[in-house]
């Protein structure tokens, strides 16, 4: 089992290409490329919306094991995030959970006290 965490400054955006490149790595040696771009990008999507929507910092925890990949981004904000359907006129906003939900095997959002966790999974041998 591989194991990555992280924590970014809230509203570092720079952290979004730097969690990326995390998962990039730590998925390297892994036999499917599609299913490493997909972590990536569902990785990025969590970042984003944790560090753009909630003025806080976040903390990516990402865990490969033998059958799964599970990506958890915890953030300090008790506001639970809304999947909403993105509109065609709305530039590139309102897509991350969209995307999320259509391409993970599972995701959820879970209460921490102060704050949560969203996570996504994604079945396959990661390790």
């Amino acid at each position: 089992m591989r194991r990555l965490r992280r924590r970014f400054a809230r509203s570092d955006l720079r952290a979004v290409p730097e969690a990326r490149r995390a998962v990039r790595e730590l998925l390297s040696h892994w036999g499917r490329p599609d299913g490493a771009a997909t972590a990536e990008l569902l990785t990025s999507e969590l970042v984003t919306n944790a560090l753009v929507h909630t003025d806080q910092q976040a903390i990516l925890t990402v865990t490969a094991g033998p059958s799964r990949l599970r990506v958890e981004v915890r953030d300090f904000t008790g506001r639970r995030p809304k999947p909403r359907v993105p509109v065609a006129d709305d530039g590139t906003s309102g897509r991350g959970l969209f995307l999320v939900e259509a391409l993970a095997d599972a995701w959820g959002v879970l209460g921490q006290g102060v704050g949560k966790v969203v996570w996504f999974e994604l079945d396959g041998a990661w390790t």
